[in-house]
């Protein structure tokens, strides 16, 4: 039987080690993924750590896969061997359960997640459900297509349900992993773009991604820098700085949005009668389901927007992932097999 490479964690906690195991063969409904490049994410230290229901070790992390398929289960149809697929956070639902049934995949009750709950694409091969593909145009490369599997679907899913329209002013609080992104998203979709983030460095950065204009939040209060220019229709938090989310909630236009897409247990503090005159309203999003992945995949493609990536090896993936936590990767960390 032929053997692949795997990047584990034997128990929870532990460290990365890499080892070989049999290629597995896909069961009925299933496709195996030859894997070319597989996204770090910051998710990832569920996969390590634990702290997610449904983990079990030895486990092999990663989300953000972007292969082509290697074998065909029985009853899979509507896909080809050598075709180009991707997978996300989206690992395929239950198709039975009260949110299957109402067509909200993306919160099916039983979902598996890449990495979480199955096994993940820190590998040559990774074994998914074939409901959980989405098909990668030609014109991204595998690096450019896996964060867009999880950053990418995220941000511009969330932007394009936020019920902001074209011409609308928009701000994208951080231009980081999500928000470099969120960024070129929010400009390609026609909105007035504003990015938020700490001091200059990133000024530049932004204006080149589509922002109209930048704020310095060390430099100005953003809310106050919102309200001059009418409010923001929509302002997508990509950060995990609780008091930051909270500084900008007073920018908020009437009838204004805050979407938050940066995942934190730290808990904000806001005054309900922040949210009561204007009739204001905050939310969280879900990245999506895989027809989200092809659609954030083919728009990328269509309007130029691309993740800025630093590429390991799979050998590298403990380096990769500590280069990921750091914070200092511009801006998104993608394992390449080789392959």
């Amino acid at each position: 039987m032929a053997s692949m490479r795997v990047v584990q964690v034997k128990e929870q906690g532990g460290p990365f080690e890499l080892v070989e195991r049999d290629v597995p063969q896909p069961g009925r409904g299933e496709a195996l993924v030859r894997v070319h490049a597989c996204g770090i994410c910051h998710s990832d230290m569920f996969g390590k750590e634990g702290g997610f229901p449904g983990i079990s070790w030895p486990h092999v992390p990663g989300h953000e896969i972007a292969g082509e398929v290697a074998a065909l289960g029985e009853d899979v149809r509507g896909w080809e061997v050598s075709q180009r697929v991707g997978v996300g956070w989206f690992g395929g639902n239950c198709g039975h359960c009260r949110q299957c049934r109402r067509g909200d995949l993306i919160n099916c009750a039983n979902m598996d997640i890449p990495g979480i709950t199955i096994d993940g694409g820190y590998a040559d091969y990774v074994l998914v459900k074939a409901s959980a593909m989405a098909s990668i145009p030609d014109e991204l490369a595998a690096e450019e297509a896996a964060p867009l599997l999880c950053a990418g679907i995220t941000t511009y899913n969330a932007l394009r349900h936020s019920g902001a329209h074209a011409g609308d002013l928009v701000a994208v609080l951080g231009v980081g992993g999500l928000g470099h992104l969120g960024v070129q998203f929010a400009s390609k979709l026609g909105f007035d773009t504003v990015a938020i983030a700490r001091g200059t460095s990133k000024r530049d950065l932004a204006l080149e991604l589509g922002a109209r204009r930048y704020i310095d939040s060390t430099a100005k209060d953003p809310a106050d820098e919102l309200r001059k220019l009418g409010g923001a229709k929509v302002i997508l938090s990509t950060i995990t700085n609780a008091p930051a989310v909270t500084a900008v909630l007073g920018g908020l236009g009437v009838r204004g949005k805050l979407v938050i897409v940066g995942a934190s247990m730290e808990p904000m503090q806001i005054p309900p009668a922040m949210l009561i005159g204007g009739s204001k309203a905050i939310a969280g999003h879900a990245s999506g389901h895989s027809g989200d992945s092809e659609d954030t995949l083919d728009f990328s493609a269509l309007s130029g927007v691309r993740p800025m990536v630093e590429t390991f090896p799979l050998e590298r993936a403990t380096e990769a992932y500590e280069r990921m936590l750091s914070g200092e990767a511009r801006f998104r960390v993608v394992i390449v097999t080789g392959a």
